[in-house]
């Protein structure tokens, strides 16, 4: 029975609660190990004949601290039609498939040969041969439809005018020294030191009759100087084909002095041959990206944020016919931010992700506008138009990580993939729920509750607030802050979507604006006096708080605004001096917008500042950070630390020298979790 529920919350067909679907008797709870050793799906891609499917899985070597991925393929259609591996080297990785406009072949990245290159796998031979032999390592592919040409990106010199060069054309190195030189913003972005002189950048190459790349690449850019895909986390999605294959369209960010305060992304079309690239969305100061142009030629379409400096404005469906130059809001009156786009292979609608209360579905939005939802439950990760007008997606919730589902033209799903069945088969299912209750100025407030299946008794708390701060933890999977494997641990894990999140319209997203400690900290303690009574099973009197990011940044806030609530906290990456990170975060932008510009101009700059409460902080508090953070650098923690131990406040501090913003090596998670569920454990369970 606990196969049934997962299959059917993924699916989404009924509610996610286990309750009433699992008789058998419990297995065993989740580890971080467990979570750590998962299956990972994604990058799905589909042959446009409609008849198979590719996708890649990473599986972990946890004595080796690393992942692996590797290439699987699936025929549709087919009664219980298992997944093939067709790529797969040892101690190497092949990852981000494509199928050839024929469906013959499937492309792909590998390193091989010792360098991230293009190969090909003959489906009818089942042969692979490396198809591409550049200088440079090949970050990323799009086939053109005619399958003749092939765009590539990857960091190259801006000076090189092939792809790969013999230097990286980076500036800031000047020697004879180790010494880095810089003469505007952005110094670092995200985890890395910037390169000037070096960009990610999009070239074209012919593929030839043998079905390889030639070494003669032209560079689509021109003189545009800046970064195609985005950096740190574009990709793809951000590159797309002209119907006819003659042009290529791409988001670009422009590397200048404006960059580190600007979200001014433009979408360029660039044809082949020429290499003049044309500004498709010149007019807009605001964000443009994800161009997809319609399969019959017609249509360019592409989400765009209407307000300049803001990351978290909605996202809205800009609709280009392409003969007239017309341009259309398509889903200006559709009050949700759309996460991902693609056409229908009959190019009379776009299927489209955006979150919604909890969930993040599937939509199609016709040439009017018109929003229809196709899911129900559950987080839509990726969605792949198929040839008779259904689709494929991946799909994952809190109950399990991503599996494939196959929704045919008429709505009907089948299941296509099982990759951690024999995992979760072994592992005891939780329990989950949502809730809502009046929240600050009367607003509705949503979260959810998720604790172990079958628990008897008063479960201690664990209320996990969400980072962003415009964002959500929704009905999704995370291998970050996961509330199944929190659970797992003895506890009823709460989360609550408070005043700035995300898939509750764009009014209650911008209210966080200019008030990080003020209605979300309302919509907190509210939510705590309202889960005990939605849930008498929870001991709310006896909890601990936890958070990364703008959740960290809570953490302070709540230690000395809120410093006799929980018994302890966790503040991972968090906020401690605002006027510090308005001077040291590389993208200014995220700070100046919220809190109201640069820190010399802002109203009243000290008013949700965590440090002028410092002498009030009394709960105990672990501490993590990573040293390659460069969005909350890493010294906030560790004044935080400085402050909890000069006033002798029980504290530890946990440091990454190896991790970002993020903890993404797999020892270093287990180390995250086992570190962070002693700590609460201590307090809660008295262990």
């Amino acid at each position: 029975m606990k196969k049934a529920f997962f299959l059917t919350a993924l699916l989404g067909t009924s509610a996610i609660s286990l309750g009433a679907l699992s008789t058998g008797a419990m297995a065993r709870p989740m580890t971080e190990t467990d979570l750590v050793m998962m299956k990972r799906l994604s990058a799905v891609a589909a042959s446009p004949d409609g008849q198979m499917i590719a996708y890649q899985l990473r599986e972990t070597d946890l004595a080796a601290n690393k992942g692996k991925t590797d290439l699987y393929m699936l025929k549709l259609g087919t009664a219980d039609a298992q997944p093939v591996m067709f790529a797969s080297t040892p101690d190497k990785n092949e990852h981000d498939p494509a199928f050839s406009p024929d469906s013959k072949s499937i492309y792909y990245i590998s390193n091989q040969s010792g360098s991230d290159q293009i190969w090909r796998y003959d489906i009818a031979s089942a042969t692979a041969t490396q198809a591409s032999d550049f200088k440079a390592d090949v970050s990323g592919f799009k086939i053109s439809p005619n399958g003749k040409n092939f765009a590539i990106w990857g960091d190259i010199a801006r000076d090189c005018m092939e792809f790969g060069c013999d230097t990286d054309g980076d500036t800031s190195k000047p020697g004879p020294g180790t010494g880095r030189v810089y003469d505007q913003l952005m110094v670092r972005h995200w985890d890395q030191w910037e390169t000037p002189g070096n960009y990610s950048r999009l070239f074209t190459v012919a593929l030839g009759a043998d079905g390889t790349l030639g070494t003669s690449a032209a560079a689509m850019d021109g003189t545009l100087v800046g970064d195609a895909p985005t950096k740190p986390f574009g990709g793809g999605e951000e590159i797309s084909w002209s119907a006819d294959s003659s042009a290529v369209l791409f988001t670009l960010r422009f590397s200048d002095a404006q960059e580190a305060k600007s979200t001014n992304l433009d979408i360029y079309r660039s044809a082949l041959g020429k290499a003049k690239p044309v500004n498709m969305t010149a007019d807009n100061a605001g964000m443009d990206t994800t161009p997809v142009a319609s399969p019959d030629g017609k249509y360019l379409a592409w989400t765009s944020m209407a307000r300049a400096t803001y990351e978290a404005d909605r996202l809205v469906v800009k609709l280009m016919d392409l003969k007239s130059g017309k341009v259309i809001a398509l889903t200006e009156k559709w009050d949700r931010s759309v996460g991902s786009l693609a056409w229908a292979a009959d190019s009379k609608s776009l299927l489209a992700t955006a979150q919604d209360v909890l969930e993040t579905p599937l939509f199609r939005i016709d040439l009017n506008g018109k929003v229809t939802r196709l899911t129900d439950r559950g987080n839509i990760a990726e969605a792949v138009p198929l040839k008779n007008g259904g689709v494929v997606y991946a799909i994952n919730s809190i109950a399990g990580p991503s599996d494939l589902i196959h929704m045919d033209a008429k709505g009907r799903t089948t299941r296509l993939t099982n990759v951690n069945a024999d995992t979760l088969a072994m592992l005891d299912p939780v329990n989950y729920q949502q809730f809502n209750f009046a929240g600050a100025n009367g607003d509705q407030v949503y979260g959810q509750i998720v604790k172990p299946q079958g628990a008897t008794g008063k479960l201690p708390v664990l209320l996990l607030v969400h980072g962003g701060p415009q964002g959500t933890f929704n009905n999704n999977w995370s291998y970050r802050w996961n509330p199944a494997v929190m659970a797992a641990q003895g506890y009823a894990v709460v989360s609550i979507d408070f005043h700035g999140s995300t898939g509750y319209g764009q009014k209650f997203t911008d209210s966080i604006n200019k008030n990080w400690g003020g209605w979300p900290l309302e919509d907190l303690q509210k939510g705590m006096d309202a889960v005990g009574k939605i849930d008498t099973q929870l001991d709310t009197a006896n909890a601990c708080a936890l958070g990364g990011s703008y959740g960290g940044y809570m953490m302070n806030w709540i230690s000395g605004n809120w410093p006799d609530r929980f018994k302890c906290l966790v503040n991972h990456a968090g906020i401690f001096d605002l006027r510090a990170m308005a001077y040291e975060t590389e993208e200014l932008w995220f700070d100046q917008w919220d809190n109201g510009g640069p820190w010399t101009t802002r109203s009243d700059a000290e008013k949700w500042n965590p440090v002028n409460h410092v002498t009030k902080w009394k709960t105990p508090t672990l501490v993590i950070h990573g040293e390659k953070d460069y969005r909350i650098p890493y010294s906030q923690s560790l004044a935080a630390f400085t402050a909890l131990q000069q006033q002798g406040v029980e504290s530890k501090l946990l440091v990454f020298p190896d991790e970002n913003h993020w903890v993404l090596k797999p020892k270093n998670s287990v180390q995250w979790h086992r570190t962070v569920f002693d700590w609460v454990g201590k307090y809660l369970k008295g262990k």
